[in-house]
């Protein structure tokens, strides 16, 4: 039976997994450090990373996963990719790179532009404060729309260039062909009609963004060409090898996740963090949809209702740096994976409620209000310790996980029947899990496979070449 591959191209992380279409069953791994970002513009508080570098870890976690199949290799049918939805860069009609990779995390769309506004100000007047009905979502910084708007403006984008998303960059580049999107990953620019699942023509014209700028939006799993013997060498691939349309991270988790989409929600938590639910249709345009809550396509039909505003392992992450700096600065050197398994252990000793500490982990802010910062409240001699902090900031995350998960079901009208955990911050932190299943008072189970998202896009490209085993 066909075999086929998904690559989901990680913050951190970039992931290569094998699909048995009969079994479901996953037969390979591969993995490779998604390249940092240039450290130059971190400065301003950018994130730009080396588009060349993406596709180079894209290949080696093929060639790690390509190398345990063994004789299998024969079996391969299809391959899609998943990755970061927001973010975009800029090509010319060969495919190379005129623009850094611009990911999620940007924040240029907070700089000041020539009328005194921020970026973000001024594209959101534009578009108007009613967009968000047509969008589904409210334009941010790191969304492609935000980005290539700012790149406009400044003259950056040569006659030419075309603006793409990550997965169809490396998807088009493995295969020498032509971009292209699926609405997963356009709506992530803020520019889609996510009812139509096309561009939205007002939206653009508010941006003074011509569509040619744009990929074409198809549905996932819809073929793409055909692996060059280029990249078949670089990958260990068979040459001539299909691709098919990928998809977002979110969706692809969710797909990846999720053994019935009805009923079921799933909280994922990585380097961000989102809290997701199915919904056969999108809510009427004149819903009232709270600012936090995104309404997003999924792939070839229907929609998750996606809270997205919490913070995951970004947070988490910046507590175990101020651990591992406060023991450095008494001369103790320790490794990040040691303070972390130490911060668990210690968080798990600290008792329910941090004794009274209260932690708000929104450190980075959130796509809506980036200058929001957290905070600690409540404390005092007996929770100032460094298990209480780890706690607090681990019972904040699912706090807000929580009011996410409220906001949705006002919105759909019902809550949620099952409850879903996914992503390696709730895999590699069980006391996280206890505590998201104790305040949302249901089970929150596992999936059997780590890589949800890279799993999702391999159910994909099972669409694509017509397996039979891979539900849709």
């Amino acid at each position: 039976m066909p075999l086929t591959l998904g690559v989901d191209i990680g913050t951190t992380k970039t992931c290569a997994l094998a699909l048995d279409t009969e079994t479901r069953k996953v037969v390979a791994l591969g993995h490779a450090d998604t390249p940092s970002a240039d450290p130059g513009p971190l400065a301003l508080g950018r994130r730009e990373f080396d588009p060349h570098a993406m596709a180079e870890a894209s290949a080696a976690a093929l060639r790690q996963c390509v190398s345990r199949l063994g004789a299998r290799i024969g079996e391969l049918a299809g391959l899609a990719f998943t990755g970061q939805q927001h973010g975009m860069l800029l090509v010319d009609g060969g495919l190379r790179p005129l623009t850094p990779f611009v990911n999620w995390q940007d924040g240029r769309g907070g700089e000041l532009g020539p009328d005194g506004r921020t970026w973000l100000e001024g594209a959101s007047d534009r578009m108007g404060v009613e967009a968000w009905r047509v969008t589904g979502c409210r334009i941010a910084s790191g969304y492609l729309g935000l980005t290539l708007h700012w790149l406009a403006e400044q003259g950056a984008a040569p006659p030419g260039a075309r603006a793409c998303l990550i997965t169809g960059y490396l998807a088009a580049l493995l295969t020498d062909g032509a971009l292209a999107t699926d609405p997963t990953m356009a709506a992530s620019s803020g520019l889609l009609d996510v009812r139509r699942r096309a561009w939205s023509r007002p939206m653009l014209e508010a941006l003074g963004l011509p569509e040619r700028l744009l990929p074409p939006v198809r549905e996932a799993g819809e073929p793409l060409g055909s692996l060059t013997a280029e990249w078949a060498r670089r990958t260990g691939l068979p040459a001539g090898l299909p691709l098919f349309v990928g998809l977002g991270d979110n969706q692809a988790g969710f797909l990846g996740s999720v053994p019935s989409a009805e009923g079921a929600e799933l909280v994922n938590v990585g380097t961000g963090a989102q809290v997701a639910r199915f919904a056969a249709e999108a809510p009427p345009p004149d819903a009232d949809l709270p600012p936090e809550l995104e309404i997003r396509p999924y792939p070839r039909s229907g929609y998750l209702v996606v809270f997205a505003e919490v913070s995951g392992g970004r947070s988490y992450a910046a507590l175990q740096t101020l651990y591992r700096d406060l023991l450095g600065a008494f001369g103790v050197a320790a490794g990040k994976e040691q303070v972390y398994a130490r911060m668990a252990e210690l968080a798990a000793q600290a008792p329910p409620g941090a004794a009274g500490l209260v932690c708000d982990p929104r450190f980075a802010g959130t796509r809506s209000d980036p200058a929001l910062r957290g905070s600690l409240t409540g404390l005092s001699e007996a929770n100032l310790t460094p298990g209480g902090l780890a706690r607090a900031a681990l019972e904040g995350m699912a706090a807000s996980m929580h009011a996410g998960s409220g906001a949705i079901t006002r919105l759909v009208g019902h809550p949620p029947a099952v409850l879903i955990g996914a992503g390696n911050g709730i895999r590699r932190n069980p006391l996280l899990a206890a505590i998201l299943s104790e305040r949302f008072g249901l089970p929150l189970s596992l999936p059997p496979q780590s890589e949800e998202a890279a799993l999702g896009a391999a159910m994909v490209a099972g669409w694509g070449v017509g397996a039979e085993g891979v539900r849709r």
